[in-house]
């Protein structure tokens, strides 16, 4: 395992200690962020039609289309490591 996977995965835990829930656009961004990082572009079935959360999930991870999982995975703890400070 490398450096970087193993700080990915340790900001993964951190940011479950989060003292503060952060805002909705942030959430998708750690989710999308976490979903590259660790399987690269999206892929699976899309959700149902009314399923808003998984729709809006999927397309915050579809957005990062093309982006590195190692580059991925650097922005995730960058952004973990902000949302601690």
């Amino acid at each position: 395992m490398t450096d970087l996977r193993r700080e990915f995965e340790q900001a993964a835990e951190d940011v479950k200690q989060l003292g503060v829930r952060p805002d909705n656009d942030t959430l998708l961004r750690l989710y999308a962020l976490y979903k590259q990082g660790s399987q690269g572009n999206v892929q699976g079935t899309p959700p149902g039609f009314f399923d808003f959360v998984g729709t809006a999930k999927r397309e915050a991870w579809a957005h990062l289309a093309g982006m590195s999982q190692d580059e991925a995975m650097r922005c995730y703890i960058a952004l973990v490591r902000q949302l601690l400070a």
